[in-house]
């Protein structure tokens, strides 16, 4: 799907409260378009809505515009550099940041991973640097939220709703 429409959904998405549909998209339109950094903007505008400061400040890491207890949410939670490599999701060198600023925080990220692995890393071999030493694993999950909590019942609500009709209808077909 174009950007454009995918961008049109999220915003119709947003507008009737499918935040977590909304999430979904621009994860995906991130992971399509890494050095775009209006999209990780976006994502980090769609986290605070769920009160999620570690996701906020992790796409926005790269923009001069950040906020810094975002930004010290995203540290804490993602402690070590080779987990912020990981986390911040870029696939191409440096150079090809949108901006000095964002550049700047890549290379200070990837200079750190590869003080504390003791090899050279590279954005564009995730394999340079996915690999956790023992011991060191993912970040671990952070207390629900207000806003998580309530989209995740959300969720559930509509799976169950679901789940009725389905039922209703299979019964209905073999009655």
């Amino acid at each position: 799907m174009p950007l454009r429409e995918t961008l049109a959904r999220v915003d119709a998405d947003l507008a009737a409260g499918r935040i977590p549909v909304a999430r979904q998209r621009l994860r995906g339109l991130v992971s399509s378009y890494p050095h775009d950094l209006t999209l990780r903007r976006r994502l980090a505008e769609v986290y605070r809505l769920y009160g999620d400061a570690a996701e906020a400040g992790r796409w926005m890491y790269l923009d001069s515009d950040r906020n810094a207890d975002e930004s010290a949410a995203f540290e804490a939670r993602y402690s070590s550099p080779r987990q912020r490599m990981k986390a911040l999701a870029w696939q191409a060198p440096e150079t090809k940041a949108a901006s000095a600023f964002a550049a700047e925080q890549l290379v200070a990220v990837r200079t750190a991973c590869a003080e504390e692995s003791g090899h050279p890393v590279h954005w564009e071999d995730p394999a340079s640097y996915r690999d956790a030493p023992e011991g060191e694993h993912e970040a671990p999950a952070e207390p629900w939220t207000i806003g998580g909590a309530l989209a995740g019942l959300g969720c559930l609500t509509a799976a169950v709703a679901f789940l009725a009709i389905w039922v209703n209808g299979l019964v209905a077909l073999f009655s």
